[in-house]
């Protein structure tokens, strides 16, 4: 396996309950304005939110910053929700859409929300990274949705 034992994990605490927060990761028109890191945007192209339902979405770089050398602007993930547990967990299967075999294989994304009162800490782990992704350039784009998504919540990400 590709991405065996290749993980990252991430946690930020942000401003909302984590009924808001699970909403944000089941709602098609939430992911697409807080996933994409940096200053990239997304289209969903299907986007079944129910435990073995299945989503596609493109991640495009807007600018060349960021983006590898030789790396097409466009990223699409495909995937199924493997796993939902309202207000406490959000569980993705994806697969890179790609020829290369740098990004084959399965990722999963483990979302756990731990509810603080009227805040919540969310919890990103990333397992079976494919060896095309640099780990830290998955974890500096896991953290950049995570502080999308705190602003989103916050009302600061249109």
């Amino acid at each position: 396996m590709a991405g065996a034992g290749r993980s990252t994990e991430v946690s930020v605490v942000v401003d909302a309950p984590a009924g808001r927060v699970y909403a944000a990761f089941v709602d098609p028109e939430a992911v697409v304005r807080w996933l994409p890191p940096g200053s990239m945007t997304g289209t969903v192209h299907r986007f079944e939110p129910r435990e073995g339902g299945a989503f596609s979405m493109s991640l495009r770089y807007t600018q060349r910053d960021g983006r590898p050398e030789g790396k097409s602007d466009t990223d699409t993930v495909e995937g199924t929700f493997a796993r939902l547990v309202p207000d406490r967990l959000v569980v993705w299967e994806t697969r890179f859409a790609a020829t290369d075999p740098a990004y084959a294989g399965k990722m999963t994304i483990t979302t756990t929300l731990e509810p603080l009162g009227e805040r919540t800490r969310v919890t990103m782990r990333c397992d079976g990274i494919p060896i095309g992704v640099r780990l830290e350039d998955n974890e500096a784009g896991t953290r950049e949705s995570l502080e999308h998504l705190a602003g989103y919540l916050a009302g600061r990400r249109a």
